[in-house]
């Protein structure tokens, strides 16, 4: 088929698209009269309503919802803040964008859409303009998504997640609001104390495929919604439905590989609301993220929508290993911090990670956390529970998501090993404490207690690996800075700003981390020498030092072409505000360097948008207030609002002239008692 007649039968079903939908008769509803409400008060309604409800609870109609006008506002705003960089208002959202979105709302209530249909699309992107026949070709051949796509991901995604964040269980922080990859190394830190066997699986399989009935399983538990089900069904299909698309003329490989040359040498310049891309301390960042965090789940045409669904699946297992860890417990009396229950042994302000190290005698006990598609397994006891522990999970994992794991995607590993998750290093350090108390008789009694301090490092040849990545330093052991040759055309001010975020973004990285001092001021040290010998190669000074010494230890002075000696002062060049103020490189000595952040992670902790929808639901229902009238009337406490009343009553019985005498008693006993 011909680029031309493939066109005019676009032309021709977009058209009877928009017919079938309704924009093109008169008995269409007009979008002006769907906006109604706020979006954000609907969207806080369904968190309201699902946090209010039990856990348990299935929701068997969530249509109204999907078919809220507002809703779908807030999606496309949403989208194109993605797509532009920019949220525009709903004011801004003309007459036949709103009809478009219209036509995308009723083809989804009536399941006439289609994912990835590129050829036919109901609503454009907002920097699209009219379609070359080359720039369709290119469309269709790419593997980007539709722009509708990701309106209709976004709608799903703001009815779906208060739906399951009511359900998902506390053990699980990845993908989720309010959870990221600090609260897992926080949990770790109070709640892994005294494990001496550690269980680390990767389930990046389920992350990179998983079967629909297994997501649809599991989404059949929090809703029934027959809508909603069909259009993530036929999502997770999409990869099946691919083929589907119109064929197109293979023009050959090496058309294709001339224009990837020509765009790559010609300088691109951005479109108006095009978003710029990111700059390049945030890329450098991105490729210091670790393992864990680097995998994000892309099912079908599910999109954004996909990091929930993995959440979803792998909920079960958070659910199954919460009972395993209760009947786990076997509590000893001769423990002195688990001795009735798995709650006990909350951590000590004092000693937030010192336990009793392990032995025959000693509680059994063991916690669970995961990040993704990575957990994390501690186990107070011996290694055959380890062992059996592993036979469990690979057991369930074939039942329930039927993926068999291997042991190499199940590492059991000892403490004293140092086990490496989320780029950080878990082990403990074996301390000996003496405890002195006075016994009978006034003597003191000196004994000595073993235990064991948990100790969170951050991993310095890991991050040496991925300087060596970005082709910062050569070397392993002891590694050399290399020139930061990708600034090399910015200016000095630029250059700094841009490694000064990536330096306050590292120090935040690494806040829980024991040796956090050490590994900022290596990252540190790489980004100034690297610096450094970029501005000696650009200012032909031809050493280190030799910048050092005009720009000081973190390069704040400003450096000059020495040829041009008739430049004027860099003093005067800013006063006249021609040039950027420079701002030195950061944490140039080690006393700069905030030290590591100790403070205790509560045992129950829950993010801040759940503690205050818990407070928001208790202040709604009036049983709180009788209950809380209740025990202040049962205790015999006043109310301020009956002493409100008895002080006016007071005051006009008795008048004001009481008042004052009855201040000025109190005014002259309290002076009697300074003065005694």
């Amino acid at each position: 088929m011909s680029v031309r007649k493939m066109v005019e039968q676009v032309r021709v079903r977009r058209s009877l698209g928009l017919f079938r939908c309704g924009v093109c008769t008169q008995s269409m509803e007009e979008p002006e009269t769907l906006v109604k409400r706020d979006p954000i008060e609907i969207c806080t309604s369904l968190w309201v309503k699902t946090f209010s409800s039990p856990k348990a609870t299935t929701f068997p109609n969530l249509t109204g919802f999907l078919s809220n006008f507002d809703l779908w506002l807030l999606a496309y705003q949403r989208s194109c803040a993605h797509a532009t960089g920019t949220f525009p208002p709903r004011t801004a959202l003309h007459g036949p964008l709103l009809r478009h979105l219209l036509s995308l709302r009723d083809a989804v209530l009536r399941s006439r859409f289609a994912w990835n249909d590129k050829a036919n699309p109901l609503l454009r992107a907002p920097n699209d303009k009219a379609l070359s026949k080359r720039k369709l070709q290119r469309i269709l051949q790419s593997n980007s998504p539709c722009f509708q796509d990701r309106v209709v991901q976004e709608l799903l995604l703001i009815i779906l997640e208060p739906v399951f964040e009511r359900r998902f269980s506390p053990k699980s922080h990845a993908f989720r609001p309010g959870r990221n990859a600090h609260t897992v190394i926080r949990t770790i830190r109070s709640n892994f104390a005294g494990y001496l066997w550690f269980l680390k699986g990767d389930l990046a399989q389920i992350l990179d495929h998983v079967d629909p009935s297994v997501v649809m399983h599991s989404l059949q538990k929090g809703t029934r919604d027959k809508k909603i089900l069909g259009l993530i069904k036929s999502a997770l299909e999409g990869q099946k439905l691919r083929g589907r698309d119109v064929p197109l003329e293979d023009d050959g490989g090496e058309e294709l590989r001339r224009l990837k040359k020509r765009r790559a040498t010609k300088k691109r310049i951005l479109n108006e609301n095009e978003p710029k891309p990111d700059p390049y301390w945030l890329r450098t960042f991105f490729s210091f993220a670790p393992e864990e965090a680097a995998k994000v789940p892309c099912y079908g045409h599910c999109g954004i929508l996909s990091p929930l669904l993995s959440n979803v699946c792998l909920n079960e297992l958070d659910h199954w290993m919460e009972d395993l860890i209760v009947e786990f417990f076997r509590p000893c009396e001769f423990d002195s911090i688990w001795k009735y229950s798995i709650d006990d042994g909350c951590h000590n302000p004092a000693w937030p990670e010192f336990v009793p190290s392990c032995g025959r005698q000693k509680t059994r006990k063991m916690d669970y956390v995961r990040y993704g598609g990575h957990f994390l397994i501690g186990i107070r006891g011996p290694r055959e529970d380890a062992v059996e522990l592993r036979k469990k999970i690979v057991a369930f994992c074939e039942s329930v998501f039927g993926v068999r794991l291997d042991n190499s995607k199940l590492e059991i590993e000892h403490v004293t090993r140092g086990i490496q998750f989320l780029d950080h290093v878990i082990c403990r350090r074996v301390i000996h404490p003496t405890l002195r108390y006075t016994g009978s008789g006034g003597n003191i009694v000196s004994e000595k207690g073993v235990g064991t301090l948990l100790s969170v490092t951050a991993c310095l040849q890991q991050c040496i690996r991925r300087f060596r990545r970005l082709q910062l330093v050569k070397g392993d052991k002891d590694p050399e800075p290399l020139p930061c040759t990708p600034m090399l055309y910015s200016g000095q001010a630029h250059t700094n700003s841009q490694m000064n975020k990536f330096l306050e973004t590292m120090a935040d990285w690494y806040r829980y981390a024991d040796n956090r001092k050490k590994v900022v001021g290596f990252c540190a040290y790489v980004v100034r020498s690297s610096l450094a010998k970029l501005y000696a190669a650009r200012y032909r000074l031809k050493s280190r030092a030799k910048v050092y010494g005009i720009a000081s230890r973190n390069l704040s002075r400003p450096l000059r072409e020495s040829s041009n000696n008739s430049a004027p002062e860099y003093s005067d060049l800013l006063r006249m505000g021609l040039v950027d103020a420079i701002e030195g490189v950061q944490f140039s000595h080690m006393s700069l360097i905030p030290s590591c952040d100790y403070t205790p992670f509560p045992r129950n902790w829950i993010p801040d948008h759940e503690r205050v929808l818990h407070e928001y639901i208790k202040l709604e229902n009036p049983k709180f207030f009788c209950e809380l009238l209740r025990s202040v009337k049962k205790k015999g406490l006043t109310l301020p609002q009956d002493e409100i009343s008895q002080m006016v009553w007071d005051y006009k019985t008795l008048g004001v002239r009481y008042f004052q005498s009855y201040k000025d008693k109190e005014i002259k006993s309290d002076l009697k008692e300074i003065s005694g």
